[in-house]
């Protein structure tokens, strides 16, 4: 990812952040909290990897490869998940975002995406509109509904429905910053 230093690392210190919640998220005991926060996880470091400025790491051509394989094969994951739980498609569009992202910064003359012509404008413009639609909808969840009663009490950080609609959010707001550099 291209562009001004300091948004540059503001992205990767949210998404490895957002990362490092994923992992907390992975200890519920809930199978499918645990099976989703793995994947979003996996999302949130690949994302704060993407994002470190070019000017301090140049990763070979090889690298992007390797990461359009890895989140290719997510995307995969995610498609055949999605058989049981509507929540994975979003899962898929992320991955495949990923992968998207990836193939353009191996097929960027320089090998980042940053300068504009990596990737098919159709493309790029569906998933920015997805992704900022995804923001919009999961953000306005994020306001506080009251209710009549109370819920069970929650027994741990990764069973807190409320952080990981933010963890969610927070990827949805940088795979938009990402798509809008490419």
């Amino acid at each position: 990812m291209h562009g001004p230093g300091s948004a540059a690392w503001l992205l990767v210190a949210l998404c490895a952040a957002t990362g490092a919640y994923c992992l907390l998220r992975m200890r519920s005991g809930v199978e499918e909290q645990r099976r989703t926060a793995g994947s979003e996880a996996l999302m949130g470091f690949g994302m704060a990897l993407m994002a470190i400025p070019a000017a301090v790491i140049t990763p070979p051509r090889a690298a992007w490869a390797l990461y359009a394989v890895v989140f290719g094969a997510a995307a995969l994951h995610a498609l055949w998940a999605s058989r049981s739980s509507a929540h994975h498609l979003h899962h898929l569009v992320g991955t495949f975002a990923m992968a998207y992202m990836a193939v353009g910064m191996a097929a960027a003359p320089s090998g980042h995406a940053g300068h504009g012509g990596a990737g098919a404008p159709l493309v790029t413009g569906l998933l920015l509109l997805y992704f900022a639609g995804y923001v919009l909808w999961s953000g306005a969840r994020l306001v506080p509904v009251t209710t009549a009663g109370s819920g069970a009490p929650v027994s741990g950080w990764g069973d807190r429905p409320e952080l990981a609609r933010a963890c969610r959010l927070s990827m949805g707001i940088g795979m938009v910053a990402m798509l809008l550099t490419m």
